[in-house]
């Protein structure tokens, strides 16, 4: 039987969970990479599972988890790593190879980084609660509201926060998709883009038909219902919000590309790609508007634990929300972290405290009845 003070000196065993079925599954991997790389190991064990292509769950080592670690074009799950299996309900030992039917030990809590779709939407959200595992991060309603940007628009709008104007489309009317209906009602040039998909992925810029009508083609590719946005002339500002019942928001980023916009290169390849400037120089009462209505946003859109918030801030000072991250890049070059260690929040501080939202909340619902 444990003393008190071997106890108290156990370390927290975290699951970080990465890759994903998505488009963003290398991003998944660099923010990963980094978490592991700056988390507190005298406070911390650290149980890395990735999820492949495929969606295989797979166990490995900090060591030869991930191939080509360094090269964001190339880094990839090692596939030779063993296959692993969640085992709701389960009171210990949650995590067994499939192999060898060998218990990979109980783990304390779940750090999903995984961004997109099977990730950031819900769906694994709702698969750690039925496993009975805290996780970090917003949970099933959260999720897939976030993920969905129609939904997550409209409920914007409803609550009085202004988003630029968009129209949806679902893969079934895909025929009945008129570009000068759209033109007359959004303007060109507009985007284009998945409902439901991050990092920028499948989404273009049109200025004539032939690039809309391309543009549909290659947001049809990665959903099965797609936004087409009006553009909006102004700057692009982001802010990041940390909390569960009572958050709290960041000072301000603003995102100056190099590329025609803040595309999946300019966020996550090219380092070049795009200037992040922190603070953002805005004066201090607009700095303030946008943050309360960063916090607004998180709340209306019933986020936990953390978000990223995009604002577009129009020439004639008018703010509007563009969206929501409920899993924002944890890369080096991502503005979340970078936001938090201008407010005095390092990389490893941040991850230790999202670890512990995610606890704070589980012990809450555990005194649920049910």
């Amino acid at each position: 039987m444990e003393t008190e003070s071997e106890e108290a000196m156990k370390k927290i065993r975290v699951g970080i969970l990465c890759g994903g079925r998505s488009a963003e599954h290398q991003v998944s991997l660099q923010s990963a990479r980094n978490i592991v790389d700056a988390i507190d190991r005298n406070r911390y064990e650290v149980v890395l599972i990735g999820i492949d292509r495929a969606g295989q769950w797979r166990l490995g080592d900090t060591a030869e988890f991930l191939l080509n670690a360094h090269d964001p074009k190339l880094i990839a799950l090692n596939r030779l790593s063993e296959t692993v299996a969640l085992a709701p309900g389960a009171d210990s030992d949650q995590v067994t190879t499939r192999t060898s039917n060998r218990p990979a030990g109980n783990i304390d809590v779940i750090f999903p980084v995984l961004h997109g779709p099977f990730g950031e939407d819900g769906t694994v959200q709702g698969l750690l609660k039925l496993a009975n595992l805290p996780f970090v991060g917003s949970g099933v309603l959260g999720s897939a509201v976030a993920m969905d940007k129609d939904v997550m628009k409209r409920l914007l709008r409803d609550a009085g926060i202004a988003t630029p104007r968009f129209l949806t489309f679902t893969s079934s009317g895909r025929d009945r998709i008129d570009f000068e209906a759209v033109r007359d009602r959004l303007g060109i040039p507009c985007f284009i883009k998945p409902a439901n998909l991050g990092s920028s992925v499948g989404i273009t810029k049109a200025h004539d038909a032939g690039e809309f009508e391309a543009g549909v083609r290659e947001a049809f590719r990665y959903d099965r219902k797609i936004l087409v946005e009006e553009y909006v002339r102004g700057r692009e500002i982001e802010c990041a919000v940390l909390g569960n019942d009572h958050p709290e928001a960041s000072g301000l980023g603003e995102v100056r590309s190099n590329h025609a916009f803040y595309s999946y290169e300019a966020k996550y390849i090219d380092e070049h790609g795009a200037e992040l400037v922190i603070p953002a120089a805005l004066p201090p009462e607009l700095t303030e508007k946008i943050r309360a209505t960063a916090v607004k946003a998180h709340q209306v859109v019933a986020c936990e634990g953390m978000s990223r918030v995009d604002f577009f801030l129009k020439e004639d000072g008018e703010v509007l929300v563009n969206e929501l991250n409920t899993i924002p890049g944890f890369t080096r070059i991502s503005m979340f972290p970078k936001l938090w260690e201008a407010a005095g929040i390092s990389y490893g501080d941040l991850v230790d405290r999202l670890i512990q939202l995610a606890l704070e909340r589980f012990d809450e619902e555990k005194s649920l009845e049910t």
